[in-house]
């Protein structure tokens, strides 16, 4: 929940989830839907999905037991190296290394790493770098080295005084080595990637009404939103009769209006969208293939279910 997320927004999903799902085997067991259900609003949906199959996965193949080392840990599903490494040292006590967004940012500054430099002529390069240089400085077993604390330590330097703006050199305990803050470099490390133009994207959106209920569409399990419920979506050079058409699969149109458009932005693109709110009359009992991957629901329902945070914006402005 932590990945790409503060937080103080993670707390609040986190203690539901845990709530609802207190075993690997509950999680398992359970439907897609009720994950995705708990997970709504938070983002980044496949990090759910993993998390699902994660727990479907150890259960199968594992027993219900956790694996221990890193190297299998890895091997589930949503779960890279550096986290691996997480899981089994502090579940574990195992030696391993993590190399997260802040422990980066600490060794380019203690070590005076410059990503930008020839020789790091690729961000793979960079990468392996690091890599041996997180490895290189673990503690050994043999001298009691304590690897939880020290894996803290790092993790926590990194989030509350190395912080990428205004950093606390001052009461850094790496104050006397730090190549940067020697070099009065801290600002420029770690070099900072030019920011790519956001791409934009646009689609139009079908509100259906049809008196209290509204329809909505599964999304498919991978992609943006997967498994998500949404609304049916359209190419936004459709005409108003192309739309009357689409809408009138459904049942009868009794008027057609424009909401307000709404942004929101993913980590690739921004995505545009046109909402246009089609209130039906009576509706068309045989909807063949769309009936399944949709259906309607009453507005208190579909507010409560696994939709992606705009729509559930969208759905909470509805009378």
């Amino acid at each position: 929940m932590l990945q790409q997320t503060q937080v103080a927004a993670v707390i609040p999903y986190y203690q539901r989830f845990l709530e609802r799902f207190p075993t690997l085997e509950s999680l398992a067991q359970a439907p897609l839907d009720d994950v995705m259900q708990l997970w709504s609003g938070l983002g980044y949906y496949s990090r759910a999905r993993n998390l699902h199959a994660c727990a479907q996965k150890i259960v199968a193949e594992f027993g219900g037991n956790f694996p221990r080392k890193p190297e299998i840990i890895e091997t589930l599903p949503g779960i890279g190296r550096s986290t691996a490494a997480a899981i089994a040292v502090f579940a574990f006590g195992a030696r391993a290394a993590i190399l997260d967004g802040n422990v980066k940012r600490v060794l380019c500054r203690v070590f005076g790493v410059d990503g930008s430099s020839d020789e790091f002529a690729s961000p793979r390069k960079l990468e392996q770098h690091l890599w041996a240089l997180a490895e290189s400085l673990l503690p050994e077993k043999t001298s009691g080295g304590h690897i939880e604390i020290y894996t803290q330590g790092l993790m926590d330097l990194g989030a509350t005084l190395c912080t990428s703006r205004n950093p606390r050199c001052t009461n850094c305990p790496m104050a006397q080595t730090c190549v940067a803050l020697r070099e009065n470099r801290v600002e420029q490390l770690p070099a900072k990637k030019p920011r790519a133009a956001v791409p934009e994207r646009e689609t139009l959106m079908l509100l259906l009404r049809h008196g209290d209920e509204i329809w909505l569409e599964k999304r498919p399990p991978v992609g943006i939103w997967g498994g998500l419920w949404s609304l049916p979506e359209l190419a936004t050079d459709q005409t108003e009769q192309s739309i009357q058409a689409l809408a009138q699969r459904f049942g009868e149109v009794d008027a057609v209006e424009s909401l307000p458009p709404f942004s929101h932005g993913f980590t690739h693109f921004k995505l545009n969208a046109q909402v246009r709110q089609v209130k039906m009359e009576k509706l068309n009992k045989n909807l063949g293939d769309a009936a399944i991957n949709g259906l309607w629901l009453s507005l208190e329902k579909a507010r409560q279910a696994a939709l992606p945070t705009p729509i559930k914006n969208l759905l909470a402005g509805l009378r």
